[in-house]
């Protein structure tokens, strides 16, 4: 299985599609030709007898730093047909087990795509964000409904109301991640899970997958949807270029005039 995009790599071996986001010089920021990338790979593979299970991570020590701000702003980013929308609907979807593997910076999409994969294993340099409101922005991926049901109303407002970072052992004890290691383990850990998966009946296992998801499946699908809404709202407000000004020009934000 080839990938489309040079940034995002692909390789399948004993029924495990490994995707690999590989853009270190960029802290593997992702642009919208890596979101296409991977949702070709993610609805090839939920189709292909070769696959059985799928491992993400990043490449040099980065799972991702998010998006690609420059790129970003070029282009539709969270409507219906953007390649970011058709990256969380083909992961959303996947049906077969998805193990991520998290070093470094998981900023953004870099967490909440986490809340879709069936489990995570973080390196203890392992770093999370959702620096949404930080940006003038808003919750995206379904988190504003998923991150309460994990962590609960007060730590989900936290993350996303202040935007604050955290680290691989509070990923873990807020249901994020199933477990903090070694940063050099990470990817050997979810190498090895996904073994154990591959090697189980594959019926059986998307039956479970499914029946997991079953209660929360079309409610998590309408707040993606509004979510996106509002976020391509966001992106055309003055409270986002102010951020995103303020980000170029590498200063603090200023949203004091703004009622």
């Amino acid at each position: 299985m080839q990938s489309p995009c040079a940034e995002i790599q692909a390789q399948v071996s004993d029924r495990i599609l490994e995707i690999t986001i590989n853009r270190p010089e960029r802290k593997n920021a992702l642009t919208m030709a890596m979101y296409s990338a991977m949702a070709e790979l993610l609805n090839g593979a939920a189709s292909s007898a070769e696959v059985r299970v799928v491992v993400i991570s990043g490449a040099e020590g980065v799972f991702t730093s998010g998006n690609d701000l420059m790129d970003f702003l070029g282009g539709s980013a969270s409507g219906a047909d953007s390649p970011v929308f058709q990256f969380m609907v083909a992961l959303y979807n996947f049906p077969k087990p998805v193990v991520a593997a998290v070093n470094g910076p998981a900023v953004g999409i870099g967490t909440t795509m986490l809340l879709h994969c069936d489990m995570a294993f973080a390196g203890d340099d392992a770093m999370f964000q959702m620096p949404f409101v930080n940006l003038g922005l808003c919750p995206e991926y379904g988190s504003s409904f998923f991150l309460p049901r994990l962590a609960g109303h007060a730590k989900a407002s936290e993350l996303l109301l202040l935007g604050k970072k955290f680290g691989a052992d509070e990923a873990v004890a807020l249901g994020i991640c199933n477990a903090a290691v070694p940063a050099d383990e990470a990817l050997a850990r979810a190498r090895q899970t996904a073994a154990e998966l591959a090697a189980k009946a594959p019926e059986a296992v998307r039956l479970s997958k499914q029946l997991l998801r079953a209660g929360s499946y079309e409610r998590g699908l309408e707040v993606m949807k509004e979510e996106g809404s509002h976020f391509q709202c966001r992106l055309a407000s003055e409270e986002f270029k102010e951020a995103a000004t303020a980000f170029m020009e590498k200063r603090p934000a200023d949203f004091s005039k703004f009622e």
